[in-house]
């Protein structure tokens, strides 16, 4: 099969993106990762790397957030090969919901079986501290649209495709194991994703924190999403970087998001470092 760079159909667009990266890389990566806000320098660390600017490849969007390089880098952890995008595509942004998940469409089709997903989060939960981790076991989408939305290719997915367990639940053990064995603090929680760019309101927050959700963010599950239709085991770890609207006085701003990761990169790096090597 042969992809044009014009093609019609997101499959086709996705296959002709896979075909230039893989052009390019040296390895098939077997896990992925986005990396969130203030969280990108994972993947300066990768041994045997080389990186391909968004701007490189075919379809994807350009990332205009501080702390989102806006770069794929491919290399390894250990013996095991990955993808590591150094920052996502949000809604907010102005892109459409196809256009914030073509990537993980694309990494799918390069032989991507696993996808850990982080974010930059505001607790709603007294308890998950600035600076904590959250593996994610479920999420609520109040992002008012689904990236699934509209004609189906089977060649992605089904039309129905089950989200019960979104969230591997071995792999949350796992995960949680790890953090153990580190002395680190990882709770279990609901993300919930709202539109933003704004911050949520204190009566928002309130509503949240009445349907469940223990942290809240603008990203992670539309790519979920998508990367179930597409039958690839997901991760989801959020690092807290603030209280949110309404649990504490203080007023949220960017600066807060970026200088919090920063201060916990070496243990987010370390916890991902043991997370890939036992995805062998």
């Amino acid at each position: 099969m042969s992809a044009k760079a014009n093609a019609s159909t997101p499959y086709d667009r996705a296959y002709h993106a896979a075909q230039i990266i893989r052009s390019r890389i040296k390895l098939e990566p077997s896990v992925a990762i986005v990396l969130g806000s203030g969280l990108g320098a994972f993947a300066d660390d990768l041994s045997e790397a080389n990186s391909i600017s968004y701007s490189e490849i075919p379809g994807f969007a350009q990332a205009t957030v501080e702390g989102h390089a806006g770069r794929l880098v491919a290399g390894k952890v250990g013996e095991v090969p990955i993808a590591a995008m150094q920052g996502r595509f949000h809604f907010y942004e102005g892109y459409s919901l196809e256009e914030v998940t073509f990537p993980i469409r694309v990494l799918k089709l390069l032989g991507v079986r696993t996808l850990i997903l982080t974010n930059a989060a505001g607790s709603l939960n007294t308890e998950f501290t600035p600076g904590s981790l959250m593996i994610i076991s479920d999420h609520i989408n109040l992002l008012g649209a689904n990236p699934l939305t509209g004609p189906n290719d089977e060649r992605f997915g089904p039309r129905f495709p089950d989200l019960t367990a979104t969230y591997a639940p071995e792999l949350q053990n796992m995960v949680i194991e790890e953090a153990k064995a580190m002395d680190l603090d990882m709770r279990r929680g609901v993300y919930a994703a709202l539109t933003g760019p704004s911050y949520e309101t204190p009566a928002e927050i309130h509503m949240v924190r009445t349907l469940g959700g223990d942290a809240v963010g603008m990203s992670t599950v539309p790519e979920a999403i998508v990367a179930r239709h597409m039958d690839m085991q997901v991760i989801g770890i959020s690092c807290i970087t603030n209280l949110a609207a309404g649990v504490s006085d203080r007023p949220v701003d960017h600066s807060q998001v970026i200088s919090t990761g920063e201060r916990v990169r070496e243990q987010f790096t370390e916890l991902l470092r043991r997370v890939i090597a036992k995805l062998v």
